[in-house]
């Protein structure tokens, strides 16, 4: 934050105070200047239930997140500062108690980088500081991104049982019968000579007997044959998917043991 940028910390006022870890410490009252300056110096933050009670946090350090303002400072660390009468000044022994309670070098006038020196003599132990963003703890989180893998069913595709009509031609053999005549001539003997004389001595006649036989005889017939239906059977087979993946990698800059 540029702390001489006056507007626009007073656009600040009414916003909710949060802490260096996202905390709600309250809601901004009122902006407090350096009276030598004129820059932003201290934010006076209701921090008490209902409002009741009013506390005063650095601004060195503190920006703007959304519509909230975060401060470099825990919030117990806040709630624990001096309580200091808002009367729209502060003494000169008034800011001495909160440079003392904050870290700050009061003598050297270096307010901001006092703010760092704060956080890191306020007692919760940090090494070091963030520089590209507010101070949270001594450790960066590294992450990656992670393939969910998974399946879905989709239709793949239709398979009907259609029937239909053809003509084809079967051949079989059976066995016919056929009558055939036969002349047959025998001798008068004394068993036929009675049935030899009867009639006429000289004569002309003629005798005719049926001849017959067997033909083939061709029926049709509907004859249920088998019971035809779909069903199904599940194959498995290995597919390859692949992806771009981000992942973090966290290198240390400077001198560093290796």
């Amino acid at each position: 934050m540029t702390t001489t940028d006056v507007t626009r910390v007073q656009e600040w006022r009414g916003r909710t105070v949060v802490d260096r870890g996202g905390d709600k410490i309250g809601k901004l009252e009122e902006i407090y200047l350096d009276q030598e300056t004129g820059r932003p110096e201290w934010a006076l933050v209701n921090t008490g239930l209902f409002g009741t009670r009013s506390t005063f946090v650095p601004l060195s350090g503190a920006d703007p997140v959304g519509n909230e303002v975060q401060v470099r400072w825990e919030k117990a660390h806040v709630k624990d500062a001096p309580s200091v009468e808002a009367d729209g000044q502060l003494s000169h022994e008034e800011e001495a108690q909160l440079y003392e309670h904050y870290g700050f070098d009061h003598s050297s006038g270096d307010v901001d980088s006092a703010a760092d020196s704060g956080r890191a003599t306020s007692g919760n132990g940090v090494t070091g500081r963030d520089t590209s963003g507010p101070t949270t703890d001594d450790a960066m989180t590294r992450s990656e991104e992670e393939l969910q893998v998974g399946k879905t069913q989709q239709e793949r595709g239709r398979v009907r049982l259609k029937k239909y009509v053809v003509t084809e031609q079967e051949q079989h053999t059976i066995p016919v019968q056929r009558e055939v005549a036969r002349v047959e001539r025998e001798p008068i003997t004394d068993a036929n000579v009675d049935q030899a004389l009867d009639g006429p001595a000289i004569s002309e006649e003629e005798h005719e007997m049926t001849l017959s036989e067997e033909r083939p005889v061709v029926e049709k017939q509907v004859v249920p044959k088998e019971r035809v239906r779909l069903g199904k059977d599940v194959e498995t087979d290995q597919h390859q998917v692949s992806e771009d993946v981000r992942k973090e990698r966290i290198e240390a800059e400077g001198d560093v043991e290796r």
